[in-house]
Formats: C-alpha cells, sequence, structure tokens
C-alpha cells in the first residue's frame, strides 16, 4: 500500500520519475493521489487504524514537528528516538544497550516513533503498521537545519534529551545535501519491499504534510 503523495497534482510521469530516482520500480504498489487524500488509504477512517506508525526522512525534513502533532490529532504516545538515544553531553547510547531500546520501544501497542538511526530501521520496520516518510525537497531541509540551529542554539530542543543543547556540524549538514542522492534510493527500494504488508505513504511536499496532518485532526 505505497501512496505517494504530491501536493496539487497526480503524479502522471511515473517511468521519467523512476529513472531519475524519485519513485520506486513496483508501480503495481503506487497510487498517486491529489491533494486532498481522497483515496481510502489515507481518508480519516484509515488514520484511526493506525497504531504503531514510523516516521523517516531527511534531517530538517521535520519529523519530529509532524510527529509532535500527529500524536496531539490522534492520542498516540509519541517517540522521538533522539531523546532516547543522545544522552547529556552528545554521549551516544552503546550499541547493544540501543538495540534492546529500540525492541522494547517497538513491542509496545501503540505508538508514534520518529528518527532515521539506519542500523534498527529494519526492526521498526517489521514491527510498524504505517511508514510515513516526509520527502521533502532538500532546499527547505537545509533552510529548516540552518533555523533550528539559530532558534535552539546553546540549549536542547524539545524532542532532543537534556543535556544536550543545539549544535550544527559540518558533517550533518553535508549528510543532509546529499541525503537524496547518497540515501534516498536505498530507502524507496526497502520501502517497496514491504509495500505490500505496510501502509507507506510519501509526503512530498510541506503542502501534502499539511493535508494529511488535517485529515488527521478530521479523524
Amino acid at each position: 500500500m505505497l501512496d505517494v503523495i504530491v501536493g496539487h497534482r497526480v503524479r502522471q510521469d511515473a517511468p521519467r520519475a523512476r529513472r531519475a530516482g524519485r519513485t520506486p520500480k513496483n508501480q503495481t504498489h503506487i497510487i498517486a493521489l491529489h491533494a486532498k487524500l481522497g483515496h481510502p488509504e489515507v481518508r480519516p477512517q484509515s488514520i484511526l487504524s493506525m497504531q504503531r506508525v514510523l516516521v523517516i526522512g531527511s534531517g530538517g525534513a521535520g519529523k519530529s514537528t509532524f510527529a509532535t502533532r500527529f500524536g496531539e490529532a490522534t492520542g498516540l504516545p509519541v517517540v522521538h528516538l533522539d531523546a532516547c538515544y543522545w544522552r547529556p553531553g552528545w554521549d551516544p547510547t552503546p550499541k547493544e544497550e540501543w538495540t534492546r531500546t529500540v525492541d522494547e520501544i517497538a513491542a509496545r501497542e501503540a505508538w508514534i516513533m520518529d528518527g532515521n538511526y539506519g542500523g534498527t530501521l529494519d526492526r521498526r520496520l517489521a514491527a510498524c503498521d504505517t511508514v510515513i516518510f516526509l520527502d521533502l525537497p532538500r532546499a527547505v531541509c537545509i533552510r529548516r537545519v540552518l533555523w533550528r540551529s539559530l532558534r535552539y542554539w546553546g540549549r536542547s530542543r524539545p524532542d532532543m534529551a537534556p543535556g544536550c543543547p543545539e549544535r550544527m556540524t559540518l558533517e550533518f549538514v553535508q549528510w543532509v545535501w546529499k541525503y537524496r542522492r547518497k540515501h534516498r534510493p536505498g530507502i524507496l527500494q526497502r520501502l517497496e519491499a514491504i509495500a505490500a504488508e505496510k501502509r507507506v505513504i510519501i509526503l512530498e511536499s510541506t503542502h501534502a504534510v499539511d493535508q494529511f496532518l488535517r485529515a488527521a485532526r478530521a479523524a
């Protein structure tokens, strides 16, 4: 159930988009949608059936904000993986302990979980019933990263662990800049592989994100 929400238009250029790496190959699972979310997979009734929702995307795509707003709309508990992974002073959780933590969270009855963390992504994909991929343009993500750093500089963000003041490294900015070319194709392949069993929703613009959240509030 792979839904591609593209904003105001219905995508008609699937073959060309596929060659450009913008959509997965298996078109049998791709449903191009109008911005009005008219397809039953994303109507309010469908949103109500979501219990374990994984939110992924580039840095700066708005994963934490989206998860928070979606949680407010649905009443589902929200888990920010950044807040679970990082300890005060930007000290990372050891690998084995982190795997146990992710497994414990994923085993809960209901959640909205935002974050990438590729080492545990397959475990979370297996546990979720819905994946929402915020596939926003690179310029939007870079702008948001810069704005977020200025807004929270010297203090921890609400979705971050205490004792981890906002920072911006060249490595992180480069990761965001290269995300669409280097990391996105692999993400789309993984989503294609589970599309027959999971509800997969790709939001490709801020307008599509807002439309989706309005549908969630209507539910």
